[in-house]
């Protein structure tokens, strides 16, 4: 009984490590895929054009098909930029701007209050904030079943009035590809 219990012991220490040396389980095979870093021209706005007049409202961009299959990386970037009503650039932080990913922009775009759900693979409460991921060149974690339809940004805070995209990255180590 005592050989057992070592036995399966080692297999769970082989396991954990083979997970941890890959970096856990990805999407697919596409660790050694170059980063796709979305046009931004190719999207029909990376700015609203009139000011956000509450909290949460939306900043709704739709993508087109992606030349690539996104699919294939477990990783995203995102970065954007916030002004205030003067137009007037605003410092990043924490508790300002989220962001949704959305399988279905016809189904339920703003997901669960807190973390993903079925039509929300991400969402990012603080994106440009201390406490961020998907804002740094390391990104934040993602799983995708299907290439997102639709990209949403919201401002947590009236202060916020305006939201401009400035980087969306799709990428399987850093946004850089190092």
């Amino acid at each position: 009984m005592k050989k057992i219990g070592i036995v399966l012991a080692i297999a769970l220490a082989l396991t954990l490590v083979g997970c941890a040396s890959s970096g856990g389980s990805s999407s697919g095979g596409g660790a050694d895929l170059a980063p796709y870093s979305v046009d931004l021209s190719t999207l029909p706005l990376v700015k609203n054009a009139n000011p956000f007049t509450q909290n949460w409202d939306d900043l709704l961009i739709l993508f087109p098909a992606f030349p690539v299959d996104v699919t294939q990386y477990s990783r995203i970037t995102i970065n954007c930029k916030y002004y205030n009503a003067a137009g007037e650039e605003m410092p990043q932080s924490d508790s300002r701007v989220m962001v949704s990913l959305i399988y279905d922009p016809e189904g339920d775009i703003r997901g669960p209050a807190m973390g993903p759900g079925p039509n929300t693979p991400l969402k990012e409460m603080n994106v440009g904030g201390f406490s961020g991921l998907v804002n740094t060149d390391k990104g934040t974690r993602i799983r995708l079943k299907q290439a997102p339809g639709a990209i949403l940004f919201q401002n947590n805070t009236l202060d916020v009035r305006f939201i401009e995209v400035t980087q969306i990255t799709f990428h399987n180590k850093t946004a850089s590809g190092e």
